[in-house]
Formats: structure tokens, C-alpha cells, sequence
């Protein structure tokens, strides 16, 4: 008998495992998630086997035991959790991009656990509109004429442009067609419209009069696409919107700007680049702009269109609207997050991302230096974890060559390696999510909550104990 067959005969049963599992697996957990997690662990040991990557098995049943239950453990447990991010990155694409307010969180739970007007006028008695409930705040805050709310800002450029350009032209600079992330790009999504994209200007220098040079019989509109995911520096130009839109007057087209991550407060004042507020594109008189909500705006994920209420109408009863709409808990969660806007000061403090983007340098290291008092004072530790200046980033897109000044905690992984280092914390019960610099393992202080704190205390305690043993 050949060594793979010897060790799949000595593969265990899957009966004889699940009897002897009964009495130590919490019985609240279902058996049939119990039965998945044993048979799945057979297989792969299986499957390992017949490509020749496994060349043993356990002998002792108590290792055998262990494998099963740390499969059953991770069966049962949500794929979907928490994690700490000690990245720096404040608005992190992969770890959920912006945080929620405690207010945002009240709200989210009323929209699950209670009914709500969500489509009902409480005014009139009769069916309302889900986009009423924060139409009027958007206006209010950007200076648009109308509004309405999608589920993310490519679906809002989408619908845009099926709606204004569906089977004709869009203008549109040929620098300005960017990738927006996860692959899905400008030109790709304009082809998914329905429209038909004339690239104008070169890749760094675009003129008014390329514009104007390319306006024909069949142009409906033209497009500006904010590049705040990339910038090209040196010898370059683009069209100022206040310019696009007198010439789309001029020729009776609309003009479009997507703002990608879309601000309603100029954060300039804090170290960060100036970018174009909302309010600035629609006072300069765009007739439509696109932009996320969970990204600078700092809510839930959704894309917002604002602009002419004629324009807006039209988009509103495209039939396409009714596949990407925003659901109760997006309405919810996005109308208390708009809400804070009515005070400027108060959403730098209730709305998280704003929070942690214009916390001063100062603040963040008295929170490094109070993490090492209480892991035991600097001194005694100082050749296992050091408060070092580091660089945050903003994210989401968003300002990606400037950096925000501030302080980690960087540890030193000794004889192991840092990828080993950043690997233990990344699979804790609660993992901590860092970077790798210099083959050290660093925890940027910036984007560390304060709830995190007794968390990373119990990690970092846990890291110490293992260094010195």
C-alpha cells in the first residue's frame, strides 16, 4: 500500500469524530454548522494529501480534538468583525472606510428594531418619499436646488449619465478618467451608461477650447471627474468648472462634476491640501455633482446627487433608480451625519473621520505616552515599544500624496520576523490591523479609538510577556 493511500485510511470518520466531540462542544451550537466544520477539515486534509503537500497526520486523538474544535470555533464564529485599526489610514477602504457617530448608532438601531416613515407622510397620511427625508438637509448645507441618494457614487455617476447622456455624447478629459478603486473605471462606466465618451485635452494640459472644439449635434453634456485619487504635477492645466458651465450655457448643454470624495468643510486650516467644497461647485454653477458619503463627508456608504432641480427630477424617475436606491439604515445613519453640519465646530467633533483627520500631533502622542504609563512607563520597555512620529493618511482616495503628522507605537519583534509579528496580531479574537516599516511592526495612534485602548493594552501586555519569556 502506497503512503497516500495509508494516510487516507487513516483519515478520521466523520460519525466517530462528532460522537466524541458531543460532550465538549457548547451545545447551543448547531450541529449541522458542526457536521460543515469536521467534514470541510477531512476534506482539506484530504485534498492536501492527493496533491502530495501533506506527508503526515496526527497520531494523538487530544491533537486531533483541537483541530476539530478550532475549526468548529471559527465555523461558528462571524466573518464579519471588528477589528482595530492601527494603520493610520483614517478613511480605510478595507477596513470599512468612515466611522459612525453615537448618534448615527442610535439611529441605526431605531430603523432595525422599529417601524418607521420611511415611505409614509406623516404630514398627508399617504405614501412619501424615502429621498424627502434628507433631500432638504442637502440642500440646505450644499446650496442645490434638489437632491437624492444611491448607494455608493458610481451608482450616482451611473444614473447620472443614463439619465443626461444615454446614447449620446459626454465630454470629458483625457486626464480625468480615472480608476475609482477596486477596478471599476470612468471610461467603464460611462460605456455601462449608455453614453458615448469623446476624450478631449491631453493627459496633463486640457483647454477650454478642446471643449468647445468638441461640441456637436449629438453632445448632452459635459463631464469634470475631480482626480483626488492621483494628481499630475509639472506642466499642467484643467478647465475650472465656472469656465465648463458658462460654455455649456452658452450651447444650451449641462455640466456635470464628480467630486469622488466630496467634503462640505475645506480642511486646509488642519495641514490638508485645499479641495473644492460641494457648496463651492454648486455656487460656481454646476448643473449636477456626484459624491460619496462615507468617505470625507465621514457617513454611511452612499453617492449623493445634487444640482437643478429639473436636472434632478429626471433622475430621480430613471427606472434604474429603483435598483440602486439607499435602505432604511443608509437614510438613518446618513440624516444625523448631514445633520451636524448645521454646526461646523460640532462635526469636527461628532463625526468621527472629521474627528481624527483634525487631530492635532500634540494629542495623538499624549495618547502614546499615556498607553506606555500604563503598560509600565517608557524606560522599562523602551527596547520592545517606542513612541516614534509617523505619518497618517487620509484614504478613501482621497489626497493620496499628502500625509497627516502624528505618532505609533513601534514595536520590536526581536528574534521573529515583523510579518510574523503583524500576522499574531492580525489573527487575534479581536485582531489589530498595523503596517510593516523597517521590519518593525508600527501602530499609528491616530486612527486607534479610545474604546480600542483597553484592548491594545491587554495585546501589548501579551506582546511584553512573550518577549521576555
Amino acid at each position: 500500500m502506497s503512503e497516500t493511500n495509508k494516510l487516507l485510511r487513516n483519515l478520521p470518520k466523520i460519525d466517530r469524530v462528532l460522537d466524541e466531540l458531543q460532550s465538549k462542544i457548547d451545545p447551543d451550537i448547531p450541529s449541522v454548522l458542526i457536521k460543515l466544520a469536521v467534514q470541510n477539515t477531512i476534506d482539506e486534509k484530504r485534498k492536501l494529501i492527493l496533491a502530495g503537500e501533506l506527508k503526515s497526520l496526527p497520531t494523538d486523538q487530544t491533537e486531533w480534538e483541537e483541530i476539530f474544535i478550532r475549526a468548529i470555533t471559527i465555523k461558528n464564529s462571524p466573518n464579519y468583525q471588528r477589528v482595530i485599526n492601527a494603520t493610520g489610514v483614517v478613511v480605510h477602504t478595507n477596513l470599512g472606510r468612515s466611522l459612525l457617530g453615537t448618534d448615527s448608532i442610535d439611529a441605526l438601531q431605531v430603523a432595525g428594531s422599529c417601524y418607521t416613515n420611511l415611505e409614509y407622510d406623516l404630514t398627508t397620511g399617504k405614501r412619501g418619499s424615502r429621498y424627502s427625508l434628507v433631500e432638504d438637509i442637502i440642500c440646505d448645507l450644499t446650496g442645490a436646488e434638489a437632491a437624492i441618494v444611491v448607494n455608493n457614487n458610481a451608482a450616482a455617476v451611473l444614473l447620472a449619465l443614463n439619465t443626461l447622456s444615454f446614447h449620446s455624447e459626454t465630454i470629458v478629459s483625457r486626464g480625468q478618467l480615472v480608476e475609482i478603486g477596486g477596478s471599476f473605471r470612468i471610461p467603464d462606466v460611462m460605456a455601462r451608461s449608455g453614453a458615448q465618451m469623446i476624450e478631449v485635452g491631453a493627459t496633463n494640459i486640457t483647454h477650454l477650447s478642446d471643449y468647445e472644439q468638441a461640441i456637436g449635434e449629438n453632445t448632452s453634456l459635459l463631464l469634470k471627474v475631480h482626480t483626488s485619487n492621483f494628481r499630475v504635477i509639472g506642466f499642467t492645466s484643467e478647465v475650472p468648472v465656472a469656465d465648463m458651465v458658462r460654455l455649456g450655457q452658452q450651447h444650451g448643454i449641462p455640466v456635470m462634476e464628480d467630486l469622488g470624495s466630496g467634503s462640505l468643510i475645506d480642511l486646509s486650516p488642519w495641514g490638508l491640501p485645499k479641495e473644492p467644497t460641494v457648496q463651492e461647485i454648486v455656487k460656481d454653477g454646476a448643473d449636477v455633482v456626484t459624491f460619496s458619503g462615507d468617505k470625507l463627508l465621514g457617513g454611511p456608504q452612499a453617492g449623493i446627487i445634487v444640482g437643478r432641480k429639473e436636472i434632478v427630477n429626471k433622475i430621480k424617475k430613471n427606472p434604474m433608480n429603483r435598483a440602486l436606491r439607499i435602505d432604511k439604515f443608509t437614510l438613518a445613519t446618513l440624516e444625523t451625519v448631514l445633520r451636524s453640519y448645521y454646526d461646523m465646530d460640532g462635526a469636527l467633533r461628532k463625526v468621527p473621520t472629521l474627528a481624527m483627520l483634525t487631530a492635532d500631533s500634540e494629542t495623538i502622542k499624549k495618547k502614546g505616552q499615556s498607553v506606555l504609563r500604563r503598560l509600565g512607563g517608557a524606560k522599562k520597555i523602551k527596547t520592545m515599544i517606542q513612541l516614534l512620529p509617523t505619518e497618517s493618511k487620509v484614504g478613501g482616495g482621497a489626497m493620496p500624496e499628502y500625509g497627516l503628522d502624528s505618532w505609533a507605537l513601534v514595536l520590536d519583534p526581536g528574534s521573529r520576523s515583523a510579518s510574523f509579528l503583524e500576522k499574531s496580531f492580525r489573527t487575534k479574537e479581536i485582531p489589530l490591523i498595523g503596517r510593516i516599516e523597517d521590519e518593525k511592526m508600527v501602530l499609528d495612534l491616530r486612527t486607534i479609538q479610545e474604546a480600542d485602548v483597553p484592548i491594545l493594552l491587554d495585546l501589548l501586555k501579551a506582546f511584553i510577556a512573550e518577549c521576555i519569556h
